[in-house]
């Protein structure tokens, strides 16, 4: 059947159209990820932990989760004097010199944030800079948070400063900063305009002080974040090429493997196909997860090792049999006595006669393959057998179940690769039953 035939007939089952939109999705998904987040860069960013995404809070659900709350929580953001989104002024003196950082921002947010940090860059020679921080809220007040000197790359965390804490009653500068009187205890924040400023002092010539002032919400991205601040959506984006190549080569892989050695025992029969048989049955009661999670654990959890150990196990499959099956009778057609009679070689006849009958009987159970190797390399990421250098679908879930994500009320960390997994399932599932009923006359009716 011609490829032109096939699209045709596939525009008569709406579960086949809706397929295909989705891979097409899916595969424009993949095609994203690699140009906007280049391999390496990916690594780099899984690998890189806090230090790359320090500017991100923890456990912090989506922003679109916004729009479905009553009362609004606060988004992430940050503000530096190296970027100029904080202004600054220098001011040179005979003995020393003063510089002024202003932040301003507008908090609208109906929550307090996690946190407030400050980055320092510095730069001198022998004595430290000095710098005090200060608060100034929306109703007037003007609230000391810092002073003291700074060591070059220093950061202050506002929720460790004991001191400050002391000063807002008891409650925590995430909480005390925002509140009218901290005094009453924890009322509703003040939205307005809020500014910090921090007064910085310089003793020797070439010193400069620049910082960073970033403010970590309860929601950041368009995927949240997890326990190591890193933007769940690199793996979520990166996680679908991966899947998609793993069970497209995994099944791929397997199918034309298993059909060609069963044409091969069929056509040669006698010893090759007892051999053949016999190397299946043995395959077919050696349990297949368990020596998966085996080589995963004492050999290598490289992905490139899972999918050769993956397919190694799953051609010598039931497969097998049923492909015997069919070429058994494809064997005694009169073409083939045709064939052999104008003296076509062994090779010519099972490429060119046994397998490409097949060949329409496959082709639905390929597609409806794919998923299950796709689920069976991200079961084995949640076991911990996962690639540790590729951020997946398995790994994210792995890390929201080892992180207790489902207890602490982070559902988004957990759904948005299993909605994921079930998406691409569906989408081949639905491709491969329409294929189905295509090449398989009996199930046209249906």
């Amino acid at each position: 059947m011609r490829l032109k035939n096939i699209f045709k007939e596939l525009s008569r089952y709406p579960s086949a159209i809706i397929g295909l939109v989705i891979i097409a999705l899916l595969l424009a998904l993949s095609v994203y990820a690699f140009v906007t987040i280049p391999y390496k860069q990916a690594v780099i960013l899984w690998r890189g932990g806090e230090g790359i995404w320090y500017r991100n809070p923890k456990y912090a659900a989506p922003a679109w989760t916004n729009y479905f709350r009553r009362e609004k929580l606060a988004e992430s953001f940050h503000l530096s004097s190296l970027d100029g989104t904080a202004p600054k002024t220098v001011t040179p003196g005979e003995t020393m010199d003063s510089t002024v950082i202003t932040y301003t921002f507008d908090y609208q947010a109906d929550g307090f944030p996690s946190d407030i940090a400050i980055f320092f860059t510095t730069v001198y020679t022998d004595k430290q800079p000095f710098v005090s921080i200060s608060w100034l809220t929306p109703d007037g007040r003007n609230i000391p948070v810092f002073s003291g000197a700074i060591e070059k790359g220093e950061a202050i965390y506002f929720a460790q400063e004991i001191k400050l804490q002391r000063k807002l009653a008891g409650l925590s500068p995430e909480q005390g900063l925002f509140v009218a009187d901290p005094e009453a205890g924890l009322t509703p924040p003040v939205k307005g305009i809020y500014q910090m400023v921090i007064n910085g002092y310089t003793f020797t010539k070439g010193s400069s002080v620049d910082a960073e002032m970033v403010l970590y919400g309860k929601v950041s991205g368009i995927a949240g974040t997890d326990h190591l601040r890193r933007d769940i959506k690199v793996a979520l984006l990166w996680g679908t090429p991966v899947a998609l190549a793993f069970g497209l080569v995994a099944a791929v892989g397997t199918t034309a493997t298993t059909m060609i050695i069963a044409a091969f025992g069929v056509w040669y029969g006698g010893w090759v196909d007892g051999i053949i048989q016999r190397i299946t049955e043995v395959n077919l009661v050696l349990p297949f997860l368990p020596i998966l999670i085996m080589v995963g654990t004492f050999y290598s959890r490289s992905i490139w090792v899972i999918l050769g150990a993956t397919i190694l196990l799953s051609i010598f499959g039931a497969g097998i049999k049923t492909y015997r099956a069919v070429f058994l009778q494809v064997k005694e057609s009169p073409y083939i006595e045709a064939a052999r009679a104008y003296g076509a070689g062994s090779l010519r006849i099972v490429f060119s006669y046994l397998v490409p009958r097949i060949i329409p009987l496959i082709i639905p159970q390929l597609v409806t393959l794919i998923p299950a190797y796709v689920f069976l390399e991200a079961s084995l990421a949640v076991l911990g057998l996962g690639d540790p250098t590729l951020p997946t679908w398995g790994k994210v879930i792995y890390d929201a179940q080892t992180n207790g994500a489902l207890y602490k009320g982070l559902y988004y960390w957990v759904l948005e690769p299993a909605f994921l997994l079930m998406v691409a399932g569906l989408a081949f599932a639905l491709l491969g039953f329409s294929l189905d009923r295509i090449f398989n006359p009996r199930l046209r009716g249906m």
